[in-house]
């Protein structure tokens, strides 16, 4: 997608990435503010995933399940998979990965690793903002995309991440990110963002999920925009085939 070259890229807000994006598109029009998007979360993986945002709890999916998940207009967050989870009646318990503090309905973030699908809605110049983040590692190959005959563009990270996984970043489940192995300024880009570049760790990353945050600063090829009109909804495929 095309970038406007007048377009201030430090007024995106966003999660857990750094506050630029690339990719403008002009904008259909403005929404209410206390309209609501609706999120299809589907699992077409050969077990089950139990799927989490925040905001908006968590709930169990089995193999092509379907969680349908309302989000006002504005709202910032992420959705993420949960895998080999154990839970009691009242919602209690613990996940390999992407755990949120042993709870099904999600209050906070998930323990890494975690794939993340990231968005940030209805914001400056009426676009929402999505990608999927490798920032937090990787868990379960995801897919990431706008509903809305205005915006085409599908993320996702598809690779055997877990399988390829460097002997470093292996982890129970899932493969972490270098940054919450080596919690290191080089891979954390704790103190001088602006000039915080990719290392052979988040090219592993990025040679296989080319469209996926690799590493905190990693915007100008992860960062993608869709108009904030009433019809855009978006879907979050686990496991696409």
């Amino acid at each position: 997608m095309e970038m406007d070259p007048n377009f201030d890229q430090s007024l995106l807000p966003f999660g857990s990435v750094a506050n630029t994006g690339v990719g403008f598109i002009k904008s259909c029009g403005s929404i209410p503010q206390d309209s609501f998007l609706t999120f299809t979360v589907l699992n077409n993986c050969p077990y089950t995933v139990w799927a989490a945002a925040n905001p908006g709890g968590g709930r169990r999916l089995d193999t092509n399940h379907t969680w349908l998940l309302k989000l006002p207009s504005r709202t910032t967050g992420r959705i993420w998979g949960r895998n080999n989870c154990k839970f009691d009646n009242s919602g209690h318990g613990i996940c390999e990965t992407g755990d949120c503090g042993g709870k099904l309905e999600c209050q906070t973030y998930g323990s890494p690793p975690n794939t993340l699908a990231e968005f940030s809605l209805n914001q400056i110049n009426n676009l929402d903002l999505f990608d999927i983040s490798l920032v937090d590692g990787f868990n379960i190959a995801m897919e990431f995309k706008p509903m809305s005959k205005g915006c085409s563009k599908v993320v996702g990270c598809t690779a055997d991440i877990n399988g390829q996984c460097p002997q470093a970043l292996k982890a129970a489940g899932g493969c972490n990110n270098p940054c919450q192995v080596f919690k290191t300024d080089k891979y954390c880009c704790f103190a001088d963002r602006d000039n915080c570049g990719p290392t052979d760790y988040s090219k592993f990353f990025k040679d296989r999920c080319p469209h996926a945050y690799s590493y905190p600063t990693d915007d100008a090829t992860s960062t993608y925009t869709c108009p904030s009109t009433a019809a855009t909804g978006y879907q979050v495929l686990f496991c696409p085939t």
